[in-house]
């Protein structure tokens, strides 16, 4: 069921483009508008960040973009007033991105059933490994909603491991490191993505490190879709609140590169 929703919703016959924002960078409202903006784009799935104080696996644009987020006052119960408004605008399928501490505070099962609410199904959590995913996961599905796998370049006995036990999407790590934007990206997805087609038939999508229509171009070929996060937030990083227009152009270009 999990994996049909995402097959018909985000990847249909298509390649995905799924972009990243930090929620509440520079503000809820402007995260608010650039989803929208995203949307009308081609976007489609959008990952939502919460801002986390030791986000371990961010590099230092998103670890800023966290920073100024939360001293902008963007908590968990504002981020899903911000989603709960967006809603009424839009039924774009929306990933959570969060460290576990968030859902720990709030408890699992309120966490996840304000999500159901919101119609999220899915949750990124990168830093619970997946021998420790399970508690987790039995509640979020109860409220039909994926934990997301991280498959990293690691041995081939561990990307089977993890593949046949993944739900949604399963999301391949291009480098190892944190992440952020990087001129070359060395990593064999193909044998990779072989793998885990021999393995599950979840659908693919690469992140951390793809910044440009070219990289997400060649990367498209060994999966089936494409997630960016760092190079959007270093356009805000820049135009702050005025994004939109060239947020739209961004997203819009990286799309079509990995459909051309």
């Amino acid at each position: 069921m999990s994996n049909a929703y995402f097959n018909e919703n985000v990847f249909n016959n298509k390649k995905a483009f799924i972009p990243f924002l930090t929620a509440g960078y520079p503000s809820l409202a402007d995260t608010e508008r650039f989803i929208l903006k995203m949307e009308e784009a081609g976007a489609d799935l959008i990952e939502i960040g919460i801002p986390f104080s030791d986000p371990i696996a961010e590099g230092p644009v998103i670890q800023n973009a966290s920073t100024v987020a939360l001293k902008n006052g963007a908590s968990l119960d504002k981020i899903f007033e911000m989603i709960e408004n967006l809603r009424k605008k839009t039924n774009i399928p929306l990933a959570i991105m969060s460290y576990v501490n968030p859902l720990f505070k709030v408890g699992y099962d309120n966490f996840f059933k304000r999500c159901q609410g919101l119609d999220i199904k899915a949750v990124i959590l990168p830093d619970v490994p997946y021998e420790e995913k399970g508690e987790i996961e039995e509640i979020a599905s109860c409220y039909d909603i994926d934990i997301i796998s991280f498959i990293a370049p690691t041995s081939n006995e561990r990307i089977q491991k993890i593949a046949k036990d993944s739900r949604g999407f399963i999301y391949v790590v291009s480098s190892l490191g944190v992440t952020g934007t990087r001129d070359e990206i060395t990593t064999d997805l193909n044998s990779i993505n072989e793998i885990i087609k021999q393995t599950t038939p979840t659908k693919t999508a690469v992140g951390f490190g793809i910044n440009n229509p070219i990289q997400a171009k060649e990367i498209s070929k060994y999966c089936d879709g494409v997630i960016v996060g760092s190079a959007i937030i270093k356009i805000i990083d820049k135009l702050g609140s005025n994004s939109d227009e060239a947020i739209y152009n961004y997203v819009k270009e990286m799309k079509e590169a990995i459909n051309s």
